[in-house]
Formats: C-alpha cells, sequence, structure tokens
C-alpha cells in the first residue's frame, strides 16, 4: 500500500474542523496472539462514519507504567482516547488503575458503578472479584453497558471501555451522541483493472497534483485471481475530490492505453 499523509489542516478543511481519536488496546492476550482484536478496525469504521479522524492506536501489555506512559501521551495529542480491555474483574485487569494513575486522581468503588452490577448479580453477588469493576476513578462520569451492566467511564479525554466486542460497540453506541464531531471525511474508489506497479509512478505525479486529498493504492485479487489495484482518493472538500478523482481516472486510461499500444 503506498498512501500520501496529510496534515491536520488538509483535505479541504482548517484545523479546527477536525476532531481526532486515538486507541489504547490493552492486554497480554492481544499481544501473545492468543485473542484476535476485532476491535480496531470496527472502532476506526464507527469513528470515521463520524467525522472524526482516528490518527494512532497503541497496543500496550496489562502493566500498569506502560498503560499510563501510552495513555499520557495519546490524550495529549489527540481530541479523544479510546481504552479497549483491562476492566473485568480478575487481578490482571488494572486499567482502571492506570487511568487513574495518569489522572492523579483516586480510585474508588463507586456506589453507581455497584448499584449497576447488583441490578445483574444481585447484591449477594457482589463478591470481591465483581467489586473490582466497580472501581471508578473519581471524578469520572460512568460509561453505559446495556450488556453486562459493569459500565466503563469517561474522565478528561480518555473514554474507557471493556474488550469484549459486543460490549464495546453498546459502549460506543451509548456514547457517541456526546462526541464532538468534524467535517466528514468523503471517499471514492476507483478500479484501476492494473498491477500497483503499473500506475506507482504515474499515481505519485496525479497525487503531487492534488496535495489537499489523500490517495491510497491497494492492490488485491481479482474475480480471476490476477493482481489489481483499487485506488481509494479521500478529502473533505467534495469539487477537491472530483477533481483528484477525475484526474486518477484521465490516469490509468492513459496507462492501459500506453500498456497497450505495439511496441515498436
Amino acid at each position: 500500500m503506498n498512501e500520501k499523509t496529510l496534515d491536520s489542516a488538509a483535505a479541504g478543511g482548517p484545523a479546527a474542523d477536525l476532531v481526532t481519536a486515538g486507541i489504547l488496546v490493552i492486554g497480554d492476550e492481544i499481544l501473545s496472539g492468543r485473542t484476535k482484536d476485532k476491535n480496531i478496525g470496527w472502532i476506526a469504521e464507527y469513528l470515521t462514519a463520524m467525522g472524526i479522524d482516528l490518527e494512532e492506536v497503541r497496543i500496550v501489555p496489562d502493566v500498569e507504567a506502560e498503560i499510563v506512559a501510552a495513555l499520557n501521551a495519546l490524550r495529549s495529542r489527540y481530541t479523544y482516547v479510546f481504552t479497549t480491555g483491562g476492566i473485568g474483574p480478575t487481578h490482571d485487569d488494572i486499567t482502571a488503575d492506570a487511568v487513574a494513575k495518569a489522572f492523579g486522581v483516586p480510585l474508588d468503588v463507586d456506589q453507581r458503578a455497584v448499584d449497576l452490577i447488583a441490578e445483574r448479580v444481585g447484591r449477594d453477588g457482589l463478591n470481591a472479584a465483581r467489586l473490582r469493576m466497580a472501581r471508578i476513578p473519581r471524578g469520572a462520569d460512568l460509561v453505559d453497558n446495556p450488556v453486562s451492566k459493569a459500565p466503563g467511564f469517561w474522565i478528561g479525554n480518555v473514554i474507557v471501555m471493556a474488550g469484549i466486542p459486543s460490549v464495546m460497540q453498546a459502549m460506543l453506541d451509548g456514547v457517541a451522541p456526546k462526541l464532538a464531531t468534524g467535517v466528514k471525511l468523503l471517499s471514492e474508489t476507483v478500479r484501476a483493472n492494473l498491477r500497483e506497479g503499473d500506475i506507482g509512478t504515474e499515481l505519485g505525479q496525479v497525487a503531487k497534483q492534488h496535495p489537499d486529498v489523500m490517495i491510497g493504492s491497494y492492490p488485491f485479487a481479482d474475480e480471476d485471481g490476477r493482481p489489481n489495484t483499487n485506488l481509494v482518493v479521500r478529502g473533505r472538500d467534495p469539487q477537491k475530490l472530483a477533481a483528484a478523482k477525475a484526474a486518477v481516472e484521465a490516469m490509468l486510461i492513459a496507462v492501459r492505453a500506453a500498456l497497450a499500444a505495439p511496441r515498436a
């Protein structure tokens, strides 16, 4: 893949129109490969559709210092940081501890969270393990969990969610209406019917002529198993997007004609 990058003011709008995000995935099981992450792509697509640009993803182990360092780096750079994983009932679920430390606030057993968990398991079911899930950094708002009741939380610009995909998705649905959004990134796809190597130089020239859009090249095998390429043009200004798409299409016509021409 060969994709041109943009700075914060590119793609047809001022920097103030951009809302950005980072994702922090927490868990040894992700890094070991024992659990295959299903959240990053889902969140990325969800945020893009809303007009929030996902700009960075980090994956860290269940080590408090690593979580704190990554969280502080991300929350200083982006409008929002979404974390997944590490808010369960076991000893290695330390996300809440790390977030509280990053913000310099106490980690309390929150009565609001206790009541929510009790709705599912009853008061008699509130053992020490389940009460770990009721520990919330002081000052944080709760993030609703309609699936299993144990809440996530939102503190500053950090939104802490579960790692289980169905729970995470329900949590994100709940917070989405409260998120600021920017100008949506528009996208057009052009099937090249050429190999990526056939058009690399010419595509680079088109990209230079259209600096306010992103142009990505994505190889794939077509229906007959032959190498092919999709060209994806992204931008926030519809007119600039249309102009770049037209330039890509014209370039493809020219390259196909040159390849089809008899050699002297």
